[in-house]
C-alpha cells in the first residue's frame, strides 16, 4: 500500500513537471525580468567616467525633434513636453554642486515661436547659476534649434551639421478650389471684418496678408534681436545680411561668426573639463527610469503609453489637422 501511494505521488510529480521541463527546454537561453521603477521624476545616468575616485560632472542635455509648447503626439497617447523636459532637466543640474558645466546637445530643426523663446529663456536663467553651458549641434540645429544656442555660453558644430535658417514661417493653406470642385461652400459669420483672416476656405485679402506679414516681421526682429545678443562677435548689418532664411554648412556658418568652432563630443568634453579645471569627471545625463543610455551617442525615447510592445508608434504632425502657427523652423518640401 505504501509503495502504491509513493507511485502515486512520483506520477503525480512528473504529470505537473513534465510541462514546465518542456515549456524551459524551448525558451530561449535565459530570461531576464528587470524591475522597473514607477517614479516618472528624472534620473542620473552615468555615461562613463574618468576615474572611480571622479566627484565632478558635466550633463549632457538633450534637445530633439520639432520644438514645440505640448506635449509630444502619439497614436495612442502623448510623449514627452519638450519646454517642460528641458526645464526639469536644466534644474537638476543647476541644484546638484557636483555638476560643474551643462553640454546642450541640439539636433533639432526648430519649432514654434513661443517654445523657442521659452527654451531660450530658461538658458538663459541656468546660466546665472555660474554654470557654463556649451550648445552641441548634431545633424541639423537650425531656426529654433539655432535660437536656442544662441543662449548657450559657446555654440558648436559637428563637420557635417547643418544651421542657421534665420526667420519665421507662417504656413497658410488654401482649400477654396477643392471646395468648389466638389460643391462645398463655406459661410462664416464674424464680429469684425478680419476675424476670419486667415481662413484656409476664402483666398486672402491683400490687407489681411499684410497684418501677417507685420506679425511676422515682429517676431523675425526679435528673431535677430537674440542673435545679435549671442553673437556678439558679429555686428547686426552683418546678422540681418545672413538672416535671410538659408541654411549653412558648418564650415559657412564658422566663416561667417554664426558658431564659435567645430569640434567633436570627445572635442568638446576635453575643452569643458579644461574649463571647468577637473581633470577626471563623471559624464552624467538625465532620463526617466524605463530608459536606458549606453553612452553619450546612444538615444532612448521616452516611453509614454505610445509605445505598443517592440514598437515606438508616433504620430505624425503631418497627419493632424494643419493649425496656423508662426514658426521658427526649417522644414524644406513643405
Amino acid at each position: 500500500m505504501r509503495m502504491s501511494k509513493k507511485l502515486n505521488t512520483n506520477c503525480l510529480t512528473i504529470f505537473f513537471l513534465t510541462p514546465i521541463v518542456a515549456l524551459v527546454g524551448c525558451a530561449p537561453p535565459s530570461l531576464l525580468i528587470t524591475p522597473v521603477s514607477s517614479q516618472r521624476a528624472l534620473q542620473e545616468t552615468l555615461l562613463s567616467r574618468d576615474s572611480f575616485f571622479a566627484h565632478d560632472k558635466i550633463a549632457v542635455i538633450d534637445v530633439s525633434g520639432v520644438i514645440q509648447n505640448s506635449p509630444r503626439a502619439q497614436l495612442f497617447g502623448s510623449g514627452e513636453h519638450p519646454v517642460s523636459l528641458l526645464l526639469e532637466q536644466l534644474q537638476k543640474a543647476r541644484k546638484d554642486s557636483a555638476v560643474k558645466a551643462v553640454i546642450l546637445r541640439i539636433n533639432s530643426p526648430g519649432g514654434t515661436v513661443v517654445a523657442s523663446e521659452l527654451m531660450h529663456d530658461e538658458i538663459m536663467h541656468f546660466r546665472k547659476s555660474g554654470k557654463p553651458i556649451v550648445a552641441v549641434m548634431m545633424d541639423v540645429a537650425a531656426s529654433g534649434g539655432y535660437y536656442i544656442a544662441c543662449a548657450c555660453d559657446e555654440i558648436v558644430a559637428q563637420r557635417s551639421t547643418v544651421t542657421g535658417s534665420i526667420g519665421v514661417v507662417m504656413q497658410l493653406f488654401n482649400v477654396s478650389g477643392t471646395m468648389e470642385l466638389i460643391g462645398i461652400t463655406s459661410d462664416a459669420i464674424t464680429s469684425g471684418i478680419n476675424k476670419d483672416t486667415g481662413s484656409p476656405f476664402r483666398k486672402m485679402k491683400p490687407e489681411e496678408r499684410q497684418i501677417f506679414k507685420q506679425i511676422v516681421m515682429d517676431m523675425y526682429e526679435r528673431f535677430v534681436a537674440v542673435v545679435v545678443a549671442g553673437r556678439k562677435n558679429i555686428d547686426e548689418q552683418t546678422i540681418r545680411r545672413l538672416a535671410d532664411g538659408r541654411v549653412y554648412s558648418a564650415g559657412q556658418a564658422l566663416e561667417n561668426g554664426l558658431i564659435d568652432r567645430i569640434a567633436t563630443m570627445r572635442e568638446v568634453i576635453a575643452s569643458t573639463k579644461k574649463q571647468v579645471g577637473s581633470e577626471k569627471i563623471r559624464l552624467v545625463t538625465y532620463q526617466r527610469s524605463a530608459e536606458y543610455k549606453p553612452n553619450y551617442y546612444a538615444t532612448t525615447p521616452s516611453r509614454p503609453t505610445g509605445d505598443v510592445n517592440l514598437f515606438n508608434v508616433n504620430l505624425p504632425s503631418d497627419l493632424t489637422f494643419p493649425r496656423t502657427q508662426f514658426m521658427y523652423l526649417w522644414s524644406p518640401g513643405k
